[in-house]
């Protein structure tokens, strides 16, 4: 599952326990040093039965942890820091790759309405940051930004929930719903643009449908820092609003479909408009990872991969 998907699953978890009448504690992951399966913020969620949901190691911390829950050892009032040092002979017995060490925060869930209004805030495709104050135990809701999805500062720690990344899609078609649907189970919030009333297949759920025109598309996305907008309509007068609008916003990533003919004759036109080499540059036209896809789906999967690799970090130059 997804990151988005495990943290709900966990959520769920908490809730129907709490509903139950259940003693029911949250464990986060804070830092990791050495080899570590889970990164930092996440959750697994425990009751006083010895029940789990979610993961902090792989399988090395979990069995040690709810056990002691279990017991009435850990998590009080206040929230408590518990050091895992995992040594290379657990780790191999767990089947980790290597050891490691992890800090783990675990509190006490009493506020099961807080919980249901963050499920619900994310079922609306909100971005809901936590806030836990670790001197009162008393947590908080908020309306979450840009920036990191764990925050730690000395006297209280912040996670933001939901999905923190935006694909705009321009032009609508067959391409289109294939690139949506997988982007959406990688927990972007997907848009599809397109004014022109050409593609009447239904949109599928959590998938949003515009019909400004994409110059305006591009300048209502809010976050631009962790968006990434690709051109499909196969029309250069749709194509080239959206592009304009894209090189002058802050996206990570702007990708263009079409051949490396198109692409030249494109960026001729965008030269006319003032736009400069360095400018047209950002574009990875043709869009996506050479992997010899030719059908829709293939396609999607490419400009997909390509979009991870620059949002990980690991692919800079221009496709």
């Amino acid at each position: 599952m997804t990151q988005q998907a495990d943290d709900i699953a966990v959520l769920s978890a908490a809730s129907a326990w709490l509903r139950e009448g259940r003693r029911v504690a949250l464990g986060m992951v804070l830092r990791t040093w050495g080899s570590s399966p889970r990164p930092p913020g996440s959750l697994l969620a425990m009751n006083d039965s010895g029940n789990y949901s979610g993961s902090l190691s792989g399988g090395c911390v979990e069995e040690t942890l709810v056990a002691s829950y279990a017991h009435g050892d850990i998590a009080g009032p206040q929230p408590t820091t518990i050091d895992f040092g995992v040594d290379h002979q657990e780790a191999s017995r767990m089947g980790l790759p290597c050891g490691g060490r992890l800090e783990v925060l675990v509190e006490e869930l009493r506020d099961e309405q807080q919980i249901t209004e963050l499920l619900e805030r994310l079922a609306r495709g909100e971005l809901v940051a936590r806030t836990i104050d670790c001197v009162t135990g008393r947590t908080s809701l908020q309306t979450g930004h840009d920036g990191p999805e764990l925050a730690i500062l000395d006297d209280r720690i912040t996670k933001t929930f939901g999905p923190a990344w935006q694909l705009l899609l321009i032009g609508d078609g067959q391409l289109a719903r294939h690139l949506a649907s997988m982007a959406s189970q990688l927990d972007y919030r997907v848009t599809i643009c397109d004014p022109r009333d050409i593609y009447s297949a239904p949109v599928p759920e959590g998938i949003m449908l515009t019909d400004v025109m994409p110059d305006d598309a591009v300048r209502n996305i809010r976050d631009q820092a962790r968006t990434a907008i690709v051109t499909l309509a196969h029309d250069p007068k749709q194509d080239d609003l959206g592009l304009s609008a894209a090189l002058e916003s802050g996206a990570f990533y702007i990708g263009a479909l079409g051949s490396r003919q198109s692409a030249q004759a494109r960026n001729r036109r965008l030269e006319s408009l003032g736009y400069s080499q360095a400018d047209i540059a950002r574009i990875h036209g043709p869009a996506g990872l050479p992997i010899g896809s030719k059908r829709p789906a293939e396609i999607a999967l490419s400009i997909l991969a390509q979009i991870t690799a620059i949002r990980n970090g690991v692919a800079k130059a221009n496709g």
